[in-house]
């Protein structure tokens, strides 16, 4: 499990830099935009730790974003709300990488908080 704790500390290193962005209450959009980039990059080492666990712990190989979190759910690391909302990051993390939307930037910004606990929450279940 050596392997997998890496990529575990790798992601929770990614997430405080996110967090420290992602409950600003009233963010300038270069706060807003560093925020946003720092979802991306956190998001990336996250379904790597989860794919690294799942290929390790479980046996199972998940080859996309979205092919990881829904083995996750399979094996109940998990449940169907938090499902939802990790696949709704993903679609999120994918629109920052291809379009640049001012609209966008604010919606997704909002949603950063919920983000950041949903994956803090799942990073601690993958070393119980």
């Amino acid at each position: 499990m050596g392997r997998v704790l890496e990529r575990i500390q790798v992601a929770e290193k990614a997430l405080a830099t996110l967090k420290e962005l992602a409950f600003l209450e009233d963010p300038s959009p270069v706060e807003r935009d560093a925020a946003i980039q720092r979802f991306e990059y956190t998001f990336e080492a996250f379904w790597k730790a989860l794919q690294a666990y799942l290929r390790e712990v479980e046996g199972l190989e998940g080859a996309s974003p979205k092919g990881v979190i829904r083995l996750a759910r399979e094996v109940g690391l998990l449940r169907d709300e938090e499902a939802r909302l990790a696949l709704g990051m993903v679609d999120d993390r994918s629109l920052t990488v291809h379009t640049y939307n001012e609209d966008l930037a604010r919606a997704l910004f909002r949603r950063l908080p919920d983000y950041a606990r949903l994956m803090e929450q799942i990073l601690g279940r993958l070393q119980r």
